[in-house]
């Protein structure tokens, strides 16, 4: 048995403790509590930039990395893509009445500083940063009729939607704080048709890549169902659909069932100066429960999953798949092509959510990079569309519906109407 003595000293020692606690001001404990909140949110664990040693990575500011503006007849769109979720607060100025959204503890990165510098954002989106590295959004109320704002995640953006003055009755009030509605990505597939303004030629050509053919199947089905049926039947009717727009030209890599190199579907859109390039295929999964879309732009694989993609759709062994990106990327592909593949592969998987997350059930597995062939090697904006899993029975089940892929060529047609209504492709 140890002596009285021990337990009290030691009874003595906690009160000690406790009692300093006690003398702690209540602001600092505050401070102290909520600088850590949310530090088991899953985002805390993933280091967003370089940070001093023993800095938790929640006191580090939120940075913009890239800033994205959509424009067609009846609405603008301002996307902010971040490297962590924030929450953005928006207010009246009582001085200009003017709208601002603040976006708190956020800094823009170089690359996104440089394309305001630029003139990318038009009016009437005014973007500044104060000293206390604090963004704001600030929207002209005599230049907007309504406008909303809202997150998104996989990866995080803040979406800025503002509906011009002139769009709108002229007794339409002043706009009025939205509340945020994260179900609304992308506009209705009611919309009217948007016609397709060419800008340095009289038509634009975009080239469809119906994945696979001839004696390559691509991915089974568990029923039988071969990829390359799929993707040629989507690419047919996304073909009749864009022939239908104004100032399109539409090609085909294949238009039947057969056998493309990868190298040659590359360079026939090469060749023709094709303005975008949309690659259609299938994915599979090990596991058949996995179902949903997903897009791809290229660049270096950020996981496994997508390096396995494409590693099966090149017909390449795992381990050389990637090899040479880190030059590629330097050497054949410019900023402005990896870009407006982006806002491509975004405007597509929004458009494709939104038209078909109705009348089906619609995983969103968002827009990813991954060193696809037909990617790296074209020009042009290009992306790779995963339209659904092969090895998932019920998506497997809709694939053979003539509906299903009437929906899904028509909800592709939105994406890339959409991406050529803000502007783009300019000039290569």
């Amino acid at each position: 048995m140890r002596p009285r003595s021990f337990f009290s000293a030691h009874t003595l020692l906690l009160a000690g403790l406790f009692c300093l606690g006690s003398l702690i001001p209540a602001p600092f404990q505050a401070a102290s509590h909520n600088a850590f909140a949310g530090a088991d949110d899953g985002r805390s664990h993933r280091p967003h930039k370089t940070k001093a040693k023993g800095t938790p990575a929640s006191l580090m500011p939120a940075t913009v990395q890239n800033v994205r503006v959509f424009s067609t007849p009846g609405r603008t769109r301002l996307v902010l893509d971040l490297d962590r979720h924030i929450t953005a607060v928006a207010h009246q100025d009582s001085t200009s009445n003017d709208i601002l959204i603040s976006l708190p503890h956020t800094t823009m990165s170089r690359s996104a500083r440089n394309r305001l510098a630029r003139g990318v954002v038009p009016a009437p989106f005014l973007i500044t940063q104060d000293e206390a590295r604090s963004i704001t959004v600030a929207l002209a109320t005599g230049a907007i009729s309504r406008y909303k704002h809202f997150a998104l995640e996989n990866p995080p953006r803040l979406v800025v939607d503002v509906t011009p003055a002139a769009a709108s009755s002229p007794a339409m009030p002043a706009p009025a704080i939205a509340t945020p509605d994260p179900r609304e990505p992308a506009p209705a597939a009611s919309e009217p048709p948007q016609p397709i303004v060419p800008q340095t030629k009289p038509y634009k050509t975009i080239v469809l890549d119906a994945g696979h053919g001839g004696k390559d199947p691509g991915a089974r089905g568990l029923h039988g169902t071969e990829e390359k049926d799929i993707t040629l039947k989507v690419a047919l009717l996304l073909r009749d659909l864009l022939s239908k727009q104004p100032g399109v030209r539409v090609l085909m890599t294949r238009d039947q069932d057969v056998f493309v190199e990868l190298e040659d579907r590359a360079k026939f859109a090469n060749e023709h100066d094709a303005d975008l390039f949309v690659s259609i295929h299938v994915n599979s999964h090990p596991s058949r429960a996995v179902k949903g879309i997903e897009i791809y732009h290229f660049g270096r694989a950020k996981d496994q999953r997508a390096l396995e993609v494409a590693a099966r759709e090149n017909g390449t062994p795992l381990n050389s798949t990637g090899t040479g990106v880190e030059y590629l990327l330097a050497d054949l592909l410019t900023t402005k092509k990896i870009e407006e593949s982006l806002e491509l592969a975004w405007t597509t998987k929004e458009s494709m959510v939104a038209r078909m997350n109705g009348p089906y059930e619609i995983n969103d597995h968002g827009v990813k990079t991954a060193p696809f062939y037909v990617l790296r090697y074209t020009s042009m904006p290009s992306i790779l569309a995963e339209i659904a899993y092969i090895s998932n029975p019920s998506e497997e089940t809709l694939l053979r519906k003539h509906t299903f892929v009437r929906d899904v060529a028509e909800s592709l047609l939105q994406g890339v109407k959409s991406f050529l209504a803000s502007g783009k492709p300019t000039a290569r």
